[in-house]
């Protein structure tokens, strides 16, 4: 190796990693990092301003698995290898057992490097548990440190948190409080953070103590353009050509196609909704919608079950047959084949998700040849404007959803613009190559020592591993009637976001919600309990909590309660869209309709335990007996830890006073409904504000000091 080229160490500790035959999904630990830190090295060690390029793993010897991974080392590519090392038990271990075993690496690594001839010019880790690794390696040999997450604790705890796991259960078998203080040790130690977005660096870095933006490089993924490519010619051959086509009445009009795991986040109904509610589209274009695998719907998990049940309903409400197609099965390897088939129709790909973090496959359509239509929310914002082959939408206002898919179809000029400037932004932008020339620009400098020294501030820690207090507020009568205050309540969110949680309580449905904030320039909070408190979603991929749903849905009996209650004098059914599968929503005439005792007694006469609920004096909401706003509430903060006396509720209305009695702190906001809240006048914990609004809660943190003791204290850094 010529000494002026650069030796780069990547360290990636987990996993079955190998040259070949990637054991992909084999468990949870071999997954899509595996993959990314064999592809870089690749790509690395073909730029040629690289000599040589390890990649540290832990070395295995198991006869459960194959001998490759007990082979000291093994050659990648030339110039790159990979370089197995002992630590822990011989076996094969996951990652959450490996951290008492880590400092055995660091010293085995060190050792390994003596030996050598030359040290790295710079370490690169990924993960958690190589960043600890990397980060000693780094102060103990004074080697440059690189970082990618992949994926990060604090936010992976709230996904295990959904998953319904509690807190001394996730300690228990993920080590959660090790790997959160892994990742502040890196990023306290690292030069530089590479993340795949810009969304990222804000919503999941910001997260830490040791956050430093300065410090965070956007560099996104390779793709594998000898995957990826515009149509080659036999696509319309191939089994999955026949299996599409078996759906159309005319399959070679323009392919709208959405590509996705069935997940509501990914919001196929809305496409599906803009589709068959536009008679120029419909006529213009047939709809593909590829979501995931199945044999039987009734077989799949909750959630894609009713993803899959909706799709097929709106299919038969629009009455789409022979426009839509809906196909069960497609193989791995038929992906980029399905893209080909879009492409040669003059179609377009669509991602219309609530949010999308990155969005590889806006990058694998645009690698297609197709131009695509992407969420407003997250990384298609890069795409997009890197590639300049396609719209953005909103993905709650279906008008702009079909609007742009018209605009794109229409315009054939235009489309193969498009088209054309797609598979250029992803040659400069997202294949390996470029990723790997990316790279070497950011971290060149550094070796080097020719990049300006980026100061490392004193960074004092907060007393506790996670977020200590919340505020939760309602939208309609707490926010959304006074714009010019938003900005400095949402400011002082953001300016403590890393010791409060932000959580939103509404009657609203998700849907509905998520439009109304985005139109007042609300950020999304941390928690969002929707539709009453029948539903609880985390930030920052809107990850829903199914312990919560599982434990509200038990005795809960919809068509019982519409037989006793539809056509009662007074009461109104309202719209579907402001109806769930946990609340039935009535509007209601008080001069006309039964009192709520008598409605009550209805009900349970018909042996129906619910939870009925009325506020503005004009709505209704039938919710299971389990849910309300304030049981969301209290649930959430039992599996967050948070102790409700660190909670601040501000409420306006009838639906909020559950949130509000209690042990929690309360804000009464001054444009109240009055009659409702008239009964909590008389307890200590509520503050009554002077003021309305998101002015009547910065008014009420104000009273109770609510910052005072979790602010993170301003420190000089020691002499």
């Amino acid at each position: 190796m010529e000494n002026d080229k650069l030796y780069l160490c990547l360290i990636s500790i987990h996993g079955l990693i190998r040259g070949r035959d990637l054991e992909l999904g084999r468990d949870a630990d071999t997954g899509g990092q595996t993959k990314y830190v064999v592809e870089l090295a690749e790509a690395l060690a073909c730029q040629p301003g690289v000599g040589r390029v390890d990649l540290l793993t832990r070395r295995v010897i198991d006869p459960a698995i194959h001998q490759d991974y007990a082979e000291p080392e093994e050659a990648l590519a030339e110039g790159a290898r990979i370089l197995r090392v002992d630590a822990g038990p011989r076996g094969y271990i996951p990652k959450e057992l490996l951290w008492d075993h880590l400092d055995a690496f660091v010293d085995n690594v060190v050792d390994l490097f003596k030996r050598q001839r030359r040290q790295p010019d710079l370490l690169h880790s990924h993960y958690a548990d190589a960043g600890y690794v990397g980060s000693r390696l780094s102060h103990i040999l004074d080697i440059p440190l690189i970082h990618t997450g992949h994926s990060l604790g604090r936010v992976k705890r709230r996904r295990l948190l959904a998953s319904g796991l509690d807190t001394p259960q996730i300690e228990e078998r993920y080590n959660m409080a090790r790997r959160i203080e892994a990742e502040e040790l890196t990023l306290a130690s690292a030069d530089r953070v590479i993340t795949s977005t810009h969304q990222e660096i804000e919503e999941q870095y910001g997260l830490y103590d040791y956050y430093q933006p300065e410090r965070m490089h956007v560099i996104p993924p390779g793709t594998d353009l000898t995957r990826f490519q515009p149509p080659q010619g036999g696509e319309w051959d191939a089994p999955i050509a026949a299996e599409i086509r078996r759906f159309l009445h005319d399959p070679h009009k323009p392919m709208i196609l959405a590509l996705s795991r069935p997940d509501a986040r990914k919001n196929i109904a809305a496409l599906i909704m803009a589709f068959g509610e536009d008679q120029v589209l419909r006529e213009m274009a047939n709809l593909v919608v590829v979501a995931g695998n199945r044999d039987d719907i009734v077989d799949l998990d909750l959630g894609a079950r009713e993803v899959l049940t909706e799709i097929l309903t709106l299919v038969d409400r629009y009455d789409l047959y022979g426009r839509v197609a809906y196909p069960k099965h497609h193989a791995a390897d038929e992906v980029p084949l399905i893209y080909r088939l879009a492409t040669l129709t003059g179609g377009v790909f669509v991602n219309p998700a609530l949010t999308e973090p990155f969005g590889l496959t806006l990058i694998e359509a645009a690698a297609s040849g197709l131009p695509i239509v992407a969420t407003e929310d997250g990384g298609p914002r890069d795409i997009i404007g890197n590639c300049m082959n396609g719209l953005l939408i909103d993905p709650l206002d279906r008008d702009s959803i079909a609007n742009a898919i018209k605009g794109v179809l229409s315009d054939w000029e235009g489309w193969q613009q498009r088209s054309a400037n797609g598979l250029r932004g992803v040659r400069e932008y997202y294949s390996w190559d470029a990723h790997a020339a990316h790279y070497l620009e950011m971290i060149t400098p550094i070796v080097r020592k020719t990049a300006a020294p980026l100061l490392r501030p004193f960074k004092a820690r907060r007393p506790m591993l996670y977020h200590d207090r919340a505020i939760f507020t309602d939208l309609d009568q707490n926010l959304l009637g006074d714009r010019e205050s938003i900005p400095a309540f949402v400011g002082l969110v953001r300016e403590n976001r890393k010791c409060a949680s932000f959580g939103i309580a509404t009657g609203r449905r998700l849907d509905s919600a998520l439009k109304v904030m985005k139109q007042y320039g609300i950020p999304e909070p941390d928690i969002l309990i929707t539709s009453g408190g029948t539903a609880i979603h985390y930030a920052p991929k809107l990850t829903e909590d199914i312990g919560w749903r599982n434990h509200v849905e038990k005795q809960w009996t919809p068509k019982a309660v519409h037989r006793v209650l539809d056509g009662l004098p007074g009461l109104m059914l309202q719209p579907k869209v402001e109806q769930s599968p946990y609340k039935i929503s009535y509007y209601i005439d008080p001069k006309k309709a039964p009192t709520l005792d008598e409605i009550n007694q209805l009900l349970h006469k018909e042996e129906q335990s619910v939870n009925v609920v009325i506020s503005f004096g004009q709505f209704l909401d039938v919710l299971p007996i389990r849910a309300s706003k304030g049981m969301a509430l209290r649930y959430m903060a039992t599996r967050w830890d948070i102790p409700l006396e660190h909670i601040l509720v501000a409420g306006g209305s009838g639906a909020d006073e559950d949130m509000m009695r209690g042990n929690t702190l309360a804000v009464v906001v001054a444009n109240r409904h009055h009659e409702e809240l008239s009964r909590l006048a008389e307890l200590e914990r509520i503050y009554f504000a002077k003021a309305p609004f998101a002015r009547g809660i910065l008014e009420a943190l104000d009273h109770y000091d609510f910052f005072g003791s979790c602010r993170v204290p301003e420190s000089e850094a020691p002499e």
